[in-house]
């Protein structure tokens, strides 16, 4: 529709344009950021007074001369958002956040208590570690303790067993290490 048309639409009453729906509802949503600026952008997400989600995990670092314990993100290359759609401009102005992981230039939200969960998981202290994407597997859920309803995939090592917990948006695992008898078919 040309301005023109558009003004004579206002004026005459006839069919106003149809606008685009904004989203309001506060979801999670997963930013991609530069190599290795996750906890900058959470820096400056803080500042923006932005929520978000930076989920770490502890390693050891065997340097020349000594060990180094490093916080290193969980999903690198991630931060996760908590907004409403109307206010991605606010993240992607941050500099070191690339996009808003969607589809086809729209930004896709987060499964409704998939982040909640393994937020919960790192506040119980969980030893949580990034494992490699799967997707096939003896899917399970967790029937007790702080996890219980987390459905996730069990693979089993020789060292015991590990819960492989996917987010499928972004193709990336974690391995939580639970205890097998909290564990029940999915």
């Amino acid at each position: 529709m040309t301005t023109a048309a558009a003004q004579r639409a206002i004026h005459t009453g006839s069919e106003m344009p149809i606008l685009p729906v904004v989203d309001c509802e506060l979801r999670w949503y997963a930013a991609y950021t530069s190599a290795n600026r996750e906890k900058r952008v959470s820096e400056q997400l803080n500042m923006r007074r932005v929520e978000h989600f930076l989920p770490l995990y502890t390693s050891m670092r065997r340097w020349k001369d000594r060990n180094v314990r490093l916080d290193m993100p969980l999903f690198p290359g991630y931060v996760f958002v908590r907004m409403a759609l109307r206010d991605r401009l606010q993240v992607l102005q941050v500099p070191g956040v690339a996009r808003l992981v969607g589809f086809n230039g729209t930004p896709a939200a987060l499964p409704a208590g998939e982040l909640e969960t393994l937020r919960a998981s790192l506040l119980e202290g969980v030893k949580v570690q990034p494992h490699p994407y799967l997707k096939v597997g003896q899917r399970v859920s967790l029937r007790s303790g702080p996890l219980a309803g987390l459905r996730g995939i069990l693979v089993r090592r020789k060292s015991g067993a590990r819960f492989v917990v996917s987010v499928d948006l972004i193709q990336r695992s974690v391995w939580l290490e639970i205890d097998e008898a909290d564990v029940s078919a999915a």
